[in-house]
């Protein structure tokens, strides 16, 4: 018996903001959803599996007309032509109460009700499916006490959209714990909601699969489905990377690099390792410049030029297409700053005043929240969704601190002081 764990579809997730970055593949970004899910099914049709889980959020929102649900619709058709079944949890994107448009779905499909836990037998296979879909997108209680005991005989799988105890950067849905998980006697735990993979137990196998395809670049790595096999109870898994857009966030060392030509040298460098065997997909890549260099000082006379030294160095790889999200810098300018410090100039009191305020978080935090929170604030809606400096984060604080540093002591070379 053979069957594909996956969630967190999220199809035609909106992706706002894409049209602010020069030269973005925008409709190829918007269109990742889809196109993971489509490779999903490829996987399941040459699989030959017997059947697919969806652990809920199949989709990311309530439709804005019914073009997203019919293609969700014709994906499961296609299943049903070669006889695979389908069974679905919704979660809190897709809960019923989310929801308000509706179309048929094929007959190889099982949606399980929101209003109490169901068990779908598949006696061809000697196989329980449990699940419980959301009814409204805030679920507070913990569900797997409503679901029923195993089926004696049977390889029993939970289908389950929840928190768990918590994980960053998901909201509390469902909560319940693995303890709890483990006590129920299934035998594996197909888990959505969490957008990043994670085998949590392996006897009883509790996973969570992570989304099919990442939306941005908080969402890095390699995205997928779990292959299960089970033969005579024993569990083979295999994840596969169905991404047609895979996300990185990638730091280029720049300690000792002086000069701009060596800067493609460094990019190749550091991306070689996020490429390897994955030459066949679009990369969208968040660069962070980091480490002590003189460019910073080139950097803060000529602002933008070590971003378009990234742009053009991602224009020269041959092997694979890449997209830069975005450059950000955290680089210092050599300074011997205890030195500098002792200096009775402009660029004493400087390091001196930057130092004092870097040195305390809450001045830090409290200096930023005067100058930056009135402007931050008063800043559209667009503009804010991207990426703005958060003013109680002051490891974000500090680095814009070292840049305004750079770009005085930028200046003051160039009026004279020697920096």
């Amino acid at each position: 018996m053979r069957f594909i764990h996956a969630s967190d579809l999220h199809i035609d997730s909106p992706l706002r903001g894409l049209d602010r970055y020069e030269g973005a593949p925008v409709e190829r970004l918007r269109n990742a959803t889809r196109s993971a899910f489509e490779r999903l099914v490829d996987l399941a049709l040459a699989e030959r599996v017997d059947f697919l889980l969806l652990a809920g959020d199949i989709y990311d929102r309530d439709w804005q007309d019914f073009h997203t649900g019919l293609f969700f619709r014709g994906q499961m058709v296609r299943l049903e032509r070669s006889a695979i079944r389908c069974f679905i949890v919704q979660g809190n994107h897709d809960a019923q109460g989310v929801i308000s448009r509706q179309l048929t779905l094929p007959a190889n499909v099982t949606v399980f009700s929101s209003r109490s836990a169901q068990t779908i037998r598949l006696d061809d296979l000697s196989v329980a499916i449990h699940g419980r879909s959301f009814p409204e997108r805030e679920v507070n209680e913990d569900l797997v006490p409503s679901y029923p005991p195993p089926v004696q005989g049977c390889f029993n799988i939970g289908l389950l959209h929840t928190s768990l105890t918590g994980r960053a950067g998901h909201d509390t849905y469902a909560p319940t714990d693995l303890p709890t998980l483990v006590a129920k006697g299934y035998d594996y735990w197909a888990l959505g909601h969490v957008h990043a993979r994670e085998v949590l137990n392996e006897r009883p196998r509790i996973v969570f699969c992570g989304n099919l395809q990442g939306r941005h670049a908080k969402e890095t790595g390699a995205k997928g489905c779990e292959l299960v096999t089970v033969e005579a109870g024993r569990i083979e898994a295999e994840f596969i990377a169905l991404d047609v857009v895979r996300w990185s966030q990638l730091p280029v060392p720049l300690d000792g690099v002086d000069r701009l030509e060596l800067l493609d040298e460094a990019f190749a460098r550091a991306l070689e390792p996020v490429l390897a065997g994955t030459t066949d997909r679009l990369h969208a890549v968040r660069v962070t410049l980091t480490g002590s260099t003189e460019l910073h000082r080139l950097e803060a006379e000529q602002p933008g030029t070590l971003a378009a030294a990234m742009y053009a160095a991602a224009q020269d790889i041959g092997t694979a297409e890449i997209w830069i999200e975005q450059v950000r810098l955290d680089l210092s300018t050599p300074l011997d700053r205890a030195q500098a410090a002792q200096r009775q100039d402009a660029v004493g009191e400087l390091v001196r005043l930057v130092d004092t305020i870097a040195g305390d978080d809450a001045e830090l935090m409290r200096r930023a929240q005067v100058e930056l929170g009135d402007l931050l604030g008063a800043m559209p809606a667009e503009v804010t969704a991207g990426d703005v400096p958060r003013l109680d984060d002051p490891a974000e604080l500090r680095s814009l601190l070292m840049d305004a540093e750079a770009t005085v002591l930028a200046r003051l070379s160039a009026s004279g002081e020697d920096a």
